[in-house]
C-alpha cells in the first residue's frame, strides 16, 4: 500500500494549512502535524516552511509530490484493473458539481444511475469549483462538474483528468418591462449603461460576467449582488438592474422577468468540464457515472433553443411559461421551471 502520509502532504498541498488539511481528511491538526514530522524525518528532508499563517512545501517536498502524484494515479488505475473484474453495480458513487449543473442534468443523470444499478449508493453535493477540485482529491467525490477559472487546477494537472463537456451560454435577463424586453436578440455593449446585478460569491460567474463586459467595451455599474440565481432573477424582476442568466437555469415561474439571447461579440459562455481523479476513469461506477452525465448534457444541449428554454423534466409542463406580456420573438420569455 501507499505510505497514507504522502496522501496527508498532498492534500496539505491544496489546502496550504494543517487545520484546513485535517478538516479535509477527517483528522485532527496534531495527527497531521505528526504524520508530516515522522514522513520529513524518515525521509531526511525538510518538508515544509512558514509563510505567515500558512505553510510553504519546499523543493524535496515538490520532489517528492511530483512522485506520490504518480503513484496514486498509478493505484488509481491498479483499482480500474481489480474492479474490471465486477460490473460496478454495487458500491458508492459521489458526484459534486455547480448547482446549476446539479439541477440542469447532474441530478437526472443519477437519477437514471440509481434505476439502472440500484445497489450503487449515490451522494450528490453543489458546490463551488475550488471546493469541487478539494473534494476529488481528498476522496470525498468521484466525479466532479466545473468550470475551469484563474483559481482552479490547469487542465494538464496530473492529479485530474478533465474533459470538456458542455457549454453554457448565458442570456440577457431584463424585467419584463424594459425597453430591450421585446427585442430577439441584443449585443451585450448595448446593455453598458444598465444598473447590473452580479454574483461576487460565484467565482467562476463573476468572472465570466467581468470579462464579457471588458469584451464588450464597458465597465459595468454593479448596482446589487445576489448569491444564487433565483436571487438574481428575483431582483432583476423587481426593477433593481439586469443580469446574465446561465440557459441551465430555470426562471421562477413567478418572476416576471424576459431572457433576451446575446449576439455578437462577446457571447457569454462557460466551458463546462467533468473531472476525476486521474486514472480513475476506467472504474465502472465512475465510467457508467460519466457516460449518464455525457448524454444528459447532450440531451440539455440539443434542447436548448437560441432563446435559452431548459429541456421540461418528467413531469413538469411541456412548455414555456410566459409572465408579464407576450414577447414577439419565441426566444424571448420566461421559463416555466
Amino acid at each position: 500500500m501507499i505510505d497514507p502520509r504522502l496522501q496527508t502532504l498532498r492534500v496539505l498541498r491544496s489546502h496550504g494549512t494543517v487545520t484546513a488539511t485535517a478538516l479535509a481528511l477527517h483528522l485532527t491538526p496534531s495527527t497531521v502535524s505528526q504524520q508530516l514530522k515522522q514522513l520529513a524525518h524518515d525521509n531526511g528532508v525538510r518538508l515544509l516552511e512558514p509563510n505567515g499563517r500558512r505553510v510553504r512545501l519546499t523543493p524535496a517536498a515538490e520532489t517528492l509530490l511530483a512522485h506520490a502524484d504518480l503513484l496514486y494515479a498509478q493505484w488509481e488505475k491498479a483499482k480500474v484493473d481489480l474492479a474490471a473484474l465486477g460490473e460496478g453495480r454495487i458500491g458508492s458513487l459521489r458526484i459534486c458539481g455547480l448547482s446549476s449543473t446539479v439541477s440542469a442534468f447532474v441530478a437526472p443523470a443519477a437519477k437514471r444511475l440509481r434505476e439502472a444499478h440500484p445497489g450503487v449508493r449515490l451522494h450528490l453535493a453543489a458546490v463551488e469549483a475550488v471546493e469541487a477540485f478539494r473534494m476529488l482529491e481528498s476522496g470525498d467525490a468521484d466525479i466532479a462538474v466545473v468550470t475551469p477559472h484563474d483559481a482552479t487546477p490547469p487542465l494538464g494537472d496530473p492529479r485530474f483528468e478533465q474533459e470538456f463537456l458542455v457549454d453554457d451560454v448565458e442570456d440577457l435577463l431584463v424585467p419584463v418591462d424594459h425597453p430591450l424586453a421585446g427585442r430577439a436578440g441584443v449585443a451585450l455593449a448595448e446593455a453598458a449603461d444598465e444598473e447590473w446585478i452580479a454574483m461576487p460569491a460565484c467565482l467562476d460567474q463573476y468572472q465570466l460576467f467581468t470579462s464579457s463586459a471588458a469584451a464588450a467595451g464597458f465597465t459595468p455599474d454593479v448596482a446589487h449582488r445576489a448569491d444564487s440565481w433565483t436571487s438574481m432573477s428575483g431582483l432583476v424582476c423587481t426593477g433593481f438592474g439586469v443580469g446574465l442568466y446561465s440557459r441551465l437555469v430555470p426562471v421562477p415561474v413567478d418572476h416576471a422577468v424576459v431572457r433576451v439571447p446575446i449576439h455578437g461579440h462577446p457571447v457569454p459562455t462557460r466551458p463546462l468540464f467533468t473531472a476525476v481523479r486521474r486514472g480513475s476513469a476506467g472504474l465502472p461506477a465512475i465510467a457508467n457515472g460519466l457516460d449518464a452525465i455525457r448524454e444528459e448534457a447532450a440531451r440539455e444541449r440539443s434542447y436548448s433553443p437560441v432563446g435559452g428554454r431548459r429541456r421540461p423534466r418528467e413531469g413538469e409542463p411541456g412548455s414555456a411559461v410566459q409572465t408579464g406580456r407576450t414577447s414577439p420573438g419565441p426566444a424571448v420569455g420566461s421559463i416555466s421551471s
